[in-house]
């Protein structure tokens, strides 16, 4: 018998990954812990040579003040950004495959200013001599409690797919107010630094091989079988 897989990550993400799995033959179910919102922002009067974008939610919910920095190229951190990026009108320069480290680290070394647009929690960067960088919050997310009945599900076995280091965070604190035997639950995160504040006491605990839902789901396929 397959252990089942809940994804915990908010819409629209949640049912994209839903969609993927059914799609890879793998029974996953909906455990949204959390819901996005705009935050009011205003873009800085002052020149950039590009947007650093570290997140898909970044461009949904930027608003009509995204209108003003429209003409910078976009720096992505991964395909979906970058797709969705492009569909808002915006011309991408260059899309990242391992993260916002990463792809700064990789870029030319001629002198940029960027402007970053991040979540109210994002994660610090270790910024290269030759770039500057400002940073405008756009957007938050909302956490909501573990319900007793969802608790009652990871009870019986479960595989949980994290996609963010502070879904990791709230998940673990939510099964320790429960009283979760995490011993039951298998955790597959998208990346090594979601572990970082989850932790232990897990049955198992894997990343998978690459920071794509295609990745996370050959992983948990893996595991549930």
């Amino acid at each position: 018998m397959s252990v089942p897989i809940f994804v915990l990550r908010p819409e629209p993400g949640l049912t994209a990954t839903l969609v993927a799995a059914f799609e890879a033959g793998l029974k996953a179910k909906g455990m949204a812990l959390s819901s996005v919102e705009p935050v009011t922002w205003s873009a800085p009067a002052k020149p950039f040579d590009g947007l650093l974008i570290g997140s898909a939610n970044a461009v949904r919910h930027a608003g009509k003040e995204l209108d003003k920095v429209s003409h910078l190229p976009v720096l992505a951190v991964g395909a979906t950004t970058a797709k969705l990026a492009q569909e808002a009108g915006l011309q991408v320069e260059h899309v990242g495959s391992g993260g916002l480290q990463d792809l700064i680290d990789t870029l030319p070394g001629e002198p940029r200013h960027l402007l970053r647009l991040a979540g109210e929690v994002h994660v610090a960067l270790d910024v290269p001599a030759h770039l500057t960088l400002d940073s405008c919050v756009v957007y938050r997310v909302q956490y909501r409690r573990l319900s007793a009945d969802q608790a009652g599900l990871l009870s019986g076995g479960a595989i949980v797919l994290l996609h963010s280091g502070e879904a990791g965070r709230h998940f673990a604190e939510e099964c320790t107010r429960l009283g979760v035997d995490r011993s039951r639950v298998d955790i597959a995160a998208m990346a090594p630094r979601i572990l970082e504040n989850i932790g232990d006491g897990w049955r198992s605990v894997h990343v998978a091989d690459g920071p794509s839902d295609a990745a996370l789901l050959d992983l948990a396929g893996n595991l549930c079988h």
